[in-house]
């Protein structure tokens, strides 16, 4: 008798979890259904100038979270870091990176 109620028990347990797992999947294809894109036209951009100095040129560019920045080939050699807040579109900051003598 007890092996027959321990069949019972691993049939249950084993629906239960088939019909979780369903469930799980269910609720994440409901979620990504519903989901709501805000439409591109309706994004604020912010639009700045940056100044960089006459004759330098981007070397690279990437983002960090809430940053662009840019790396900068100077004239004379040298890299400049400028930070760049995306939402304002507000200078951050500068680091200029020169070779030690």
């Amino acid at each position: 008798m007890p092996l027959r109620a321990l069949k019972i028990l691993v049939v249950v347990l084993g629906i239960m979890l088939v019909g979780g797992f369903a469930a799980l999947i269910v609720a994440i294809a409901a979620k990504v259904a519903h989901r709501t894109v805000e439409p591109a036209a309706a994004r604020h951009v912010a639009q700045a100038a940056i100044d960089i100095p006459r004759g330098a040129r981007i070397a690279t560019m990437t983002t960090a979270s809430d940053r662009l920045i840019l790396d900068l080939v100077l004239p004379d050699g040298g890299h400049r870091i400028v930070l760049i807040d995306l939402a304002s579109g507000a200078l951050v900051g500068k680091i200029d990176l020169r070779p030690m003598p």
